[in-house]
């Protein structure tokens, strides 16, 4: 037999089973028919994993992978976002900070007014 039309059966086997459990529930009660129609919704959620691994024996592979890239992506992009926070606060501090020929001209202005104003006095102080 093909095995597409044997998957074909159990699909409609499967329907048919869900509808028996509808009518049960109507007919029966509610506690018949729901113990069924779950029944039936477990064993078909597991036939339709086996038919997809018989099938395409790889997409539960790519499943997986999708779901761990996607996983892997965001918990990297939240760690490099808080590393830029940081890099940023302290690119700011070093911003705040004065430049090394910043503080040499200061230096220069300071020696230079020194030596001025030192000169001065010591001039005054020898006449």
């Amino acid at each position: 037999m093909n095995p597409t039309r044997i998957d074909a059966i159990i699909d409609l086997a499967y329907g048919v089973l869900i509808f028996v459990s509808v009518v049960l529930i109507v007919v029966e009660g509610t506690r018949v028919g729901l113990a069924l129609g779950l029944g039936v919704l477990v064993s078909y959620a597991l036939h339709v994993i086996w038919k997809m691994a018989r099938f395409d024996p790889e997409w539960m592979t790519r499943e997986v992978e999708e779901t761990v890239e996607e996983a892997v992506e965001q918990s990297i992009g939240e760690q490099v976002d808080a590393v830029q926070q940081q890099i940023e606060t302290v690119d700011e501090r070093i911003d705040r900070r004065p430049r090394e020929d910043e503080i040499e001209d200061l230096l220069e202005e300071t020696v230079a007014d020194d030596a001025a104003g030192g000169g001065d006095e010591t001039e005054n102080s020898g006449r």
